[in-house]
């Protein structure tokens, strides 16, 4: 029997998360923790449980801080559950010990129960979307005439944006990179996405390589 803590403050997230744990069956207790203090707080008193974590929402420094924290609760797991981190961040953490594994909320139910699953027997799982980044080769996609037409329909500054995007910031990096509030790119997103048809960073990025708004060389420094 596990302990678990939902380390996410989106009201939707956890009830979605509750869920999904509701039907699992060796849970001995589920709490929540909303920041950073609450996630130590709750640590203190079950340094055992499975960390479902959304890195994005709380005030992290950085990976160092979160990578720190977990030699500090060795024997806790940690389960990151986002929905966009940088490709840098994920290296440096997954590479940092086993006890990190990853799973996207936009990936689909069956993989995230499979996550929790793998998490409760202390078994790191990585989604098939970030174990394709990690391992990809460096084959250049190729460019179809739809996907230059699309091209035109985003302005420069949605380009700049999707180029950031595709190499693996979030939200949050790229205001804080551009020095724009959180709203006014989350709102540049969503016309990029809404502009391409696209409705993941996942397909966004196949779109930006394949339309040589990023190229390979850059994605995988």
């Amino acid at each position: 029997m596990r302990e678990y803590i939902i380390a996410d403050n989106q009201d939707i997230t956890k009830a979605g998360m509750m869920f999904l744990l509701s039907k699992q069956k060796d849970i001995s207790r589920l709490s929540v923790a909303d920041n950073k203090a609450e996630l130590i707080r709750e640590l203190r008193l079950y340094p055992q449980a499975v960390v479902i974590l959304d890195y994005t929402l709380f005030d992290f420094a950085g990976a160092e801080e979160l990578v720190v924290l977990r030699e500090r609760f060795k024997e806790a797991d940690w389960l990151l559950f986002s929905d966009e981190l940088s490709m840098n961040f994920l290296r440096q953490v997954l590479f940092s010990s086993t006890a990190f594994g990853v799973v996207m909320k936009d990936n689909s139910k069956e993989e995230i129960i499979t996550a929790l699953q793998c998490a409760s027997r202390k078994e790191r799982y990585i989604c098939n979307h970030v174990s394709n980044l990690l391992l990809s080769g460096n084959t250049q996609p190729t460019v179809s005439s739809e996907t230059i037409r699309s091209a035109h329909l985003l302005t420069p500054t949605e380009k700049i944006i999707l180029k950031e995007i595709a190499l693996g910031k979030t939200t949050k990096e790229i205001a804080s990179d551009k020095n724009l509030s959180f709203h006014t790119i989350n709102s540049h997103r969503k016309n990029i996405f809404r502009k391409l048809g696209v409705n993941n960073v996942h397909e966004a990025t196949k779109y930006a390589m394949r339309a040589g708004i990023v190229d390979l060389a850059e994605y995988y420094i």
